[in-house]
């Protein structure tokens, strides 16, 4: 029998009906497949939390000014966020990473610096960062996870903080993805239908300005954020030590998509932790053909789904691990009558 079939067997068995705990059953199935065991184990959950400013925030394309990315860096710090108290309830370290914020943090405890520049050039008439900043982002984004391997951390999931950022992610996921940008943009920091229509209106000129681009990583080169470059090369390193990787929202799953598409054997080892309510996020989700965990009809980020849906995954180990088989809780299988 191979693996994926005692694997199979093993969740049939346990004292219940078949296929009756859904989605619980697939994650549990998933994890177990992901570290080629029987007995799965959670160890010392983590949550990174990727920060950057965009240039392209000064055109006026989100609700908020530019500086909220850095006050919000210190509200992380100071255990302020919503993520503090979702990931404190859920038992989950939060590390917070100045990927390229448009601030000096002076001797701030608890950041991890790997700044690349104070925030990108805007994207309306220019790439976002050079080729040797891109390169820069994607080395720091594999060093943060190798020093978090050497903590026997197995799950980890992404977050981002970055005024301006679901603009880069609407791009990357319309370059990728091939779609029109009314497909792939949302209201992000809440707009309002006519500063949405000028939002879009702003991206299609820089849609104009750059043309067509095909290659992944001039698409992210061109567009992104150095914290959602930086989650990319995160994604792609946590596969490369067999991690359990957790998606957050529509910009994770931006980050991810470009990720999926240097490496598609990335999604063998990820879940999709809530259905965001940002416009694009549910087509992102169909293109990958995945199921998210929640539908709590959030759009904040932050990693905020990750917190969230880190008590289920927990379940879904501890169904496998400890709850009993028909056979050694000898409770009858249904009659062959």
């Amino acid at each position: 029998m191979h693996f994926n079939d005692e694997i199979k067997k093993l969740i049939d068995d346990k004292t219940k009906p078949i296929g009756s705990l859904g989605l619980i059953e697939t994650i549990s199935e998933k994890i177990c497949l992901i570290q080629r065991t029987k007995k799965p184990v959670l160890l010392d959950p983590k949550i990174i939390i990727f920060a950057g400013d965009h240039g392209i925030a000064n055109s006026g394309v989100s609700k908020y000014p530019q500086e909220v990315t850095y006050e919000m860096v210190n509200n992380f710090l100071n255990g302020g966020a919503a993520i503090n108290v979702f990931s404190k309830t859920s038992s989950i370290k939060l590390q917070i990473v100045d990927a390229g914020v448009n601030y000096n943090f002076k001797n701030a405890k608890n950041l991890i610096d790997k700044k690349i520049d104070f925030g990108t050039s805007n994207f309306i008439d220019a790439k976002a960062m050079t080729k040797t900043q891109f390169m820069n982002c994607f080395k720091s984004g594999k060093d943060i996870i190798n020093e978090v391997s050497k903590t026997k951390t197995n799950i980890i999931g992404f977050g981002e903080m970055g005024i301006g950022n679901t603009s880069s992610a609407s791009m990357i996921m319309s370059y990728l993805l091939k779609l029109p940008l009314s497909k792939c943009v949302g209201s992000g920091t809440g707009l309002s239908t006519m500063q949405l229509k000028n939002k879009v209106e702003i991206l299609n000129k820089a849609k104009k300005f750059h043309g067509t681009i095909d290659d992944v990583y001039e698409i992210l080169e061109t567009f992104a954020g150095f914290e959602i470059v930086q989650m990319c090369s995160a994604i792609l390193q946590s596969y490369e030590k067999n991690m359990i990787i957790l998606v957050d929202g529509f910009i994770g799953s931006s980050a991810f998509l470009a990720a999926l598409k240097i490496n598609p054997k990335i999604i063998n080892n990820s879940f999709f932790t809530h259905r965001s309510s940002e416009f694009g996020h549910k087509i992102l989700l169909e293109y990958m053909n995945v199921t998210p965990i929640l539908d709590l009809k959030m759009r904040l980020g932050e990693g905020t789904g990750c917190a969230l849906a880190y008590p289920i995954i927990q379940n879904a180990v501890n169904f496998i691990n400890d709850m009993a088989t028909f056979e050694n809780a000898k409770v009858s299988t249904e009659s062959n009558d």
